[in-house]
């Protein structure tokens, strides 16, 4: 990654990763360089896992209340947890920030105690989804938000609640939105192994991915560059249809391709959560990501990563 300037060891500000999931887990070696890094933990398991990667647990479980341990930790925050799975509205990130401008009842470090510590920087991960359908079409960060599924409107109802939260706080807010994640365990191998279907080529839908590395680049690089209040499509640079996604996968795990079936079918014979991914069809734009947060794709497209999987199962 670039962003070449390093903060001495005693001068290094605090950071807040609420969610430190398996994207983050891959930035924290960048992160650690310039921060001390706290994360919220739900669990003492949680809160193992996090301190063996050399983060600082803070109990906090953002279903549970406000997280009031949160308040007033770091200036620099990363909010990748989310949403719950049910409702119209994203509970934990309006949770969350009702935390995060309260004054710290803490002390974490002998210079927090008792006083606010308000975040001036937030980086967010969500998602793609927020669009809706687009028929296939080229979407950037300029059209509008029209979720059609209910995960999709809670992502959006966290983007409007932070953005709200971000201008009465004057604090600089990035938004990624993000795709389909991937990586070596990472992969649909589950479904790919049912032999769940999926739909004819001529009637199929547009999918997106992003390799977790690089969302991993890009949501430092967002804490640093992104522009006030803005969004970002955290996309590679190859959209394409998702039944041949399916079809790279099951190739590269040497497994039989999942039979196609008309779009109609598909919706008699699939879960209504896997159809609200297969009725959206969408091709991202992320011309912006690399312009203004310069950002370099490790993994330009999916291809390229599966041509290097294959390359390094040779070599074995």
């Amino acid at each position: 990654m670039s962003l070449r300037k390093r903060t001495p060891n005693l001068a290094k500000p605090r950071l807040l990763i609420v969610g430190c999931g398996d994207v983050m887990a891959r930035a924290l070696p960048w992160l650690a360089r310039r921060f001390r890094i706290y994360a919220s933990a739900r669990s003492p398991e949680s809160a193992a896992r996090l301190r063996a990667l050399g983060v600082v647990p803070v109990p906090a479980d953002l279903d549970a209340g406000i997280p009031l341990r949160l308040a007033g930790i770091a200036r620099w925050v990363i909010h990748s947890a989310p949403p719950a799975t049910s409702g119209p509205r994203d509970g934990r990130t309006r949770r969350l920030l009702a935390a995060l401008a309260r004054p710290a009842r803490h002390s974490i470090g002998a210079s927090l105690s008792q006083r606010h510590v308000a975040p001036r920087r937030l980086a967010y991960i969500g998602t793609s989804g927020v669009y809706g359908n687009a028929g296939g079409a080229w979407v950037d960060e300029t059209r509008p938000a029209a979720p059609d599924s209910p995960r999709a409107q809670r992502r959006a109802d966290a983007e409007s609640t932070l953005r709200a939260f971000a201008r009465r706080h004057r604090m600089r807010l990035g938004l990624l939105r993000a795709p389909g994640i991937y990586a070596e365990d990472r992969l649909p191998e589950a479904r790919v192994r049912r032999g769940e279907p999926a739909i004819v080529a001529g009637e199929d839908s547009y999918s997106n991915h992003i390799h977790a590395d690089d969302l991993a680049h890009a949501v430092c690089l967002a804490l640093f560059r992104a522009a006030p209040l803005r969004s970002y499509n955290a996309s590679d640079d190859a959209p394409g249809k998702m039944g041949d996604w399916f079809d790279q996968v099951a190739d590269h795990l040497g497994l039989p391709r999942v039979p196609r079936v008309s779009r109609a079918d598909a919706q008699l014979q699939l879960s209504p959560g896997l159809l609200s991914y297969l009725n959206e069809s969408r091709r991202l734009a992320n011309a912006r990501i690399k312009r203004e947060l310069r950002l370099t794709l490790r993994w330009p497209c999916v291809a390229d990563w599966l041509a290097d999987q294959s390359d390094k199962a040779r070599a074995r």
